[in-house]
């Protein structure tokens, strides 16, 4: 154990972290395929201003793109996951700083080739298609490129655009490494007066605390933390945005929203539907923090008070080889194949477990092509770490089924896509658990985690998506984004959208500078889509069985093979009907009522 309560990354058992011998067996290993990724990308430069000549060199440079870009996918894969165990570890963070370099130059070295293809005449391309038989694997991707003809610029100018790679990951790498390295952590007293430090993965586990004094302590002492830094992180939040401006003014889209959507072919329309249909609906959410109130009992409701059971006394205390065991019951109706993947997951070390100083904070899944996926957690035995394993999972295993379904260019889905597959997962958990808990006050607790994902995903998380559309506006129309402006702008929000039943502490406003999420370029917004997406996927699952799995695992081998709200459509869910979001606020509203009931 280090001073701060943590274990070094040594003292973890190695049953609980994850084994990256299956992407390299030895840094040296890596070093070498690094190496001759890095001398190959001179071959590129051959092409330059010769692809376009012949269906057979349109074939071989595309087909040598994908395979450096393949390797690299590898070789930044195994240095993140490294640089994630252990975020002070110079080595690891000097390992990843090459290959992001490495990255870079690749991108500089193929920039020219989408501008030269853009330069084919339709007809022309349509001939090398004929011609050659194995540009019929690229037809997609060629199309895709075709489509945004107008958002691609001059060969030089791509090949500018692609230098200035490096420079623009430095707001997102600086964060990064002030959140996750270089703050120094504050320690309040917990309800028996023993110290204990405020972590990122001990913050909400502290606002869950029955004592308030705790709750508030926690929360003020972790805000007023980010207070002390907000002028830097406010201008590094305000440099990621202007990277943002950079790229939509260069490649001539309108906004930047509209430039981050396009890549996947969403209108905007799909974004602002979300927006609106969830304000109109923002009623439910006044009426669960009315419950919450109420039921606390409390005369004001803070905002340390949002993560405390409504329930209380009842332990829902989750050990990790338990969650295992629950989360194999509760992923049954999607068949034996899903779970014995499952079961490989939790075998054979996808997973790295518990925090260590210096570790990455939260959770996610991340996957190379020639590899098995990997999981990153800080669990804590709380039952919101049960359905982080289990969103996690979905997210795993949607890779690893794309991955086995679809050649490496359509392996990656969409980023629209990514939230879905994990949410189905923490639906059929939530079907599960309640379906299974006689005990009334653990109902009573399960009901109000559920209430908690809502509030938490589509809420939550549109408010998140309203604030990156705001300052982004801002930015796009001249506005300085001062610590003070984003600290209004979301003070302002977080009083809009949870009301006037709870008291919006002023600490409330800095929490902006702590979400990583606004380094990502209007990530956010998918959580609450993908939420609704598969809270009706889930419901397709449980009352139609075969048929619609059936059509969910086609949905997970889709990779990139289709546009997304294409692949949505195939699966039985269209999002760019309100439909979805309307439905899932419904569900929303009907556990607040039964919750009421039990209460």
């Amino acid at each position: 154990m280090d001073k701060q309560g943590l274990p070094t990354r040594d003292e973890i058992a190695e049953e609980f972290k994850w084994d990256l011998t299956a992407i390299y067996e030895s840094d040296q290993k890596w070093e070498e395929e690094f190496n001759q990724v890095a001398s190959r990308i001179s071959e590129i430069e051959a092409f330059q201003g010769q692809l376009t000549e012949s269906a057979d060199k349109l074939l071989a440079g595309l087909e040598l793109s994908t395979e450096l870009n393949r390797s690299l996918g590898k070789l930044y894969t195994y240095a993140n996951r490294k640089s994630d165990e252990d975020t002070a570890n110079s080595e690891y963070q000097a390992l990843l700083a090459k290959v992001q370099g490495l990255q870079n130059q690749l991108s500089s070295a193929t920039s020219f080739m989408v501008p030269e293809i853009l330069q084919l005449p339709t007809e022309k391309l349509e001939s090398f298609m004929e011609q050659e038989e194995g540009l019929q694997l690229y037809q997609q991707n060629l199309d895709d490129i075709m489509r945004r003809k107008e958002h691609f610029l001059s060969p030089e100018e791509e090949r500018i655009i692609a230098l200035a790679g490096e420079v623009a990951q430095g707001p997102e790498n600086i964060f990064g490494m002030l959140n996750n390295a270089d703050l120094d952590f504050p320690t309040i007293e917990d309800e028996n007066g023993e110290p204990v430090q405020v972590t990122h993965g001990r913050f909400i586990e502290l606002l869950k605390r029955d004592d308030r004094e705790v709750r508030k302590s926690a929360f003020e002492a972790y805000y007023n933390l980010y207070q002390g830094q907000e002028n830097t992180l406010a201008e590094t939040l305000s440099t990621n945005i202007k990277k943002d401006l950079f790229y939509m003014r260069a490649r001539n889209y309108s906004s930047s929203l509209e430039a981050s959507l396009d890549g996947d072919n969403i209108p905007v329309k799909v974004y602002d539907n979300l927006l609106q249909t969830v304000e109109d609906n923002l009623e439910y959410l006044h009426d669960y923090m009315e419950l919450r109130k109420r039921t606390l009992p409390i005369d004001e409701l803070h905002m340390y008070d949002l993560y405390t059971p409504l329930v209380k006394d009842v332990e829902m205390k989750v050990e990790y080889e338990e969650a295992k065991e629950i989360i194999l019951n509760a992923f049954e109706p999607l068949g034996a194949d899903y779970l014995e993947v499952v079961e490989e997951s939790f075998e054979e070390n996808w997973i790295d477990v518990y925090e260590n100083k210096g570790k990455r904070s939260g959770a996610y899944s991340a996957s190379a092509y020639d590899a098995h996926p990997y999981i990153l957690l800080n669990y804590t035995d709380q039952i919101d770490d049960l359905f982080t394993l289990a969103h996690e999972l979905g997210h795993a295993l949607h890779s690893y089924y794309s991955n086995q379904n679809q050649p490496y260019i359509y392996a990656n889905y969409s980023i629209f896509v990514a939230e879905v597959a994990s949410t189905v997962n923490e639906a059929l958990l939530m079907n599960y658990l309640l379906e299974t808990t006689e005990d009334e006050e653990k109902r009573k607790y399960i009901l109000n985690h559920y209430l908690e994902q809502f509030r938490g995903t589509v809420y939550r998380q549109t408010m998140f998506a309203d604030f990156e559309r705001l300052i982004h506006q801002q930015a796009e129309e001249g506005q300085a984004l001062t610590s003070d402006l984003l600290s209004e702008l979301y003070y302002e929000l977080n009083q809009k959208y949870y009301g006037e039943q709870i008291v919006v502490d002023d600490q409330i406003a800095i929490e902006w500078a702590r979400i990583p999420h606004f380094y990502y370029n209007f990530y956010v917004y998918q959580y609450a889509t993908g939420f609704s997406a598969a809270v009706a996927l889930s419901q397709q699952i449980l009352e139609q069985g075969e048929e619609a799995v059936n059509r969910y695992l086609e949905f997970l081998q889709g990779g990139s093979s289709d546009y997304p709200l294409n692949l949505l459509r195939q699966a039985g869910v269209d999002m760019e009907s309100s439909e979805p979001i309307e439905k899932s606020l419904a569900v929303f509203s009907e556990l607040i009522e039964e919750m009421e009931q039990l209460i």
